[in-house]
């Protein structure tokens, strides 16, 4: 089992940018597509984007594309989310997700495809 460490969360207001930074140990790193999700306060859980192994295989919700990339680097381990024109209802705590997946072009969409999660990082946007 890997273990993940995300850190960047914080305070922004409506407009500006966050990078969030997922540190993953434990196994290899490049065995395992990466994913980010979100949760806000009284909502479910929700899918935000996921890299696969190749890294130039990304999906992104709706609701993000086009203001948020995803990013990683696997001679750090690390995956990143950057987070561009903020709005306040991106205000939620971030999970950064690992699944082992055997394909390089596999992009898990679903909380239940992966086997390890983060703590999570606050993001709060104000209006």
């Amino acid at each position: 089992q890997v273990q993940l460490v995300e850190s960047g969360g914080g305070l922004v207001q409506a407009g500006g940018s966050l990078r969030l930074s997922c540190t993953v140990s434990g196994r290899t790193f490049s065995d395992y597509a990466m994913g980010w999700f979100r949760q806000a306060p009284g909502k479910e859980r929700e899918f935000v984007v996921t890299v696969a192994r190749s890294r130039s295989n990304m999906y992104y919700a709706a609701s993000v594309k086009g203001r948020f990339t995803i990013s990683r680097d696997n001679a750090k381990n690390t995956v990143y989310l950057q987070m561009n024109s903020l709005k306040p209802e991106d205000t939620a705590v971030y999970y950064c997700a690992a699944s082992r997946v055997g394909s390089w072009f596999r992009m898990p969409i679903e909380g239940s495809e992966y086997d390890s999660w983060g703590q999570g990082t606050q993001v709060t946007v104000s209006s």
